[in-house]
């Protein structure tokens, strides 16, 4: 095709700024329908955004031949339906992170659209934002020697609201797991991406805080494929919060933030750099271009950062941290 026409299952919050837009400032793409449940909720998002068609019912969208190719933007609970309904109307599928509340629900995922021979991508952007491509291009550029070490370290002031208004990011039968899931799957992907796929890992879960069913505590080792020797602390009933990842190598240190927008630094024993690497205004911009030049052919779908294949390992590294934390919660219900 020369040009991607899209649709939108679920035009929610992330579609407003991250997500929705990218679809129509993307070269060669167009978004020309959207889906919500509720009608006035769909036409009000047609309306404000210049989309010629909105509708209620995501079988209605995934039938209409102006749409190409579809983009799920959904809670985690439904993306395994959505992707295999729009793999079996033959549309390419665009599905929001995490891809699923599981690895076995992401194969599926993957196995349904390889039956339908349409090709799936994931939203894991930072992949391709100019911030993180800056940071892979700084170390395998060998700025800071070998890299040796990773640590992660996120934590948040707890989320304490009433039962009934919590999020679905701390329903795990709907995300299948807390903001872990939620915020810690965007950084193991981005180091999957920077320091290849995971081989080896262990770890544990808590809930801590009892602020909501799902853990907030993670605490995890890892060891990736290039040799780099990793640690991860994910806490969300902490006093304050942080945000940062620190890779060490032979020659120097590299520390950035995944959520935020503070510069880069790279420190060395002859002192210490500072490298500014913002956001782009629509931060998912850059991976549906990616996206849409894979679909267009200016590219192989292979040369995609983030696709089926490469989410579904993420989502096996979570399963491995909460793996414990599950059993024991199933067995405590």
């Amino acid at each position: 095709m020369d040009r991607v026409r899209w649709g939108i299952v679920g035009v929610g919050a992330v579609t407003e700024k991250k997500s929705g837009p990218a679809f129509q400032q993307a070269e060669r793409s167009e978004l020309v329908a959207v889906m919500r449940r509720s009608a006035d909720k769909a036409a009000d998002y047609a309306r404000r955004h210049g989309v010629a068609r909105w509708y209620d019912d995501a079988d209605a969208l995934l039938a209409d031949p102006d749409v190409d190719a579809v983009y799920v933007a959904t809670p985690p609970d439904s993306h395994r339906d959505y992707t295999r309904r729009a793999a079996l109307a033959g549309k390419p599928v665009y599905v929001e992170k995490p891809m699923a509340r599981t690895a076995a629900e992401c194969d599926a995922m993957i196995a349904g659209c390889a039956r339908a021979g349409v090709p799936l991508f994931v939203a894991y952007y930072r992949r391709a934002m100019p911030r993180f491509r800056t940071v892979k291009d700084l170390l395998d550029g060998g700025a800071i020697g070998t890299p040796r070490t990773v640590s992660i370290r996120t934590q948040q002031r707890p989320l304490t609201m009433p039962t009934a208004d919590l999020p679905w990011r701390v329903r795990p039968e709907i995300s299948g797991g807390g903001l872990f899931v939620d915020l810690g799957s965007h950084t193991l992907d981005l180091l999957d991406w920077l320091l290849g796929p995971v081989t080896h890992v262990t770890g544990v879960a808590r809930n801590q805080g009892g602020h909501y069913p799902a853990e907030d505590l993670v605490a995890g080792t890892f060891t990736f494929a290039s040799g780099v020797e990793g640690v991860g602390l994910w806490s969300f009933d902490a006093a304050e919060d942080r945000d940062e990842v620190e890779v060490v190598g032979t020659a120097g240190t590299l520390r950035f933030s995944t959520f935020g927008q503070e510069p880069l630094r790279v420190v060395r024993p002859d002192g210490v750099e500072e490298i500014e690497a913002p956001y782009p205004e629509v931060v998912q911009l850059p991976l549906v271009q990616a996206v849409v030049d894979a679909l267009t052919g200016r590219s192989t779908v292979d040369a995609a950062p983030s696709t089926g294949e490469t989410a579904a390992r993420t989502a096996r590294v979570v399963d491995a941290l909460l793996h414990d934390y599950r059993a024991q919660s199933n067995l405590g219900s």
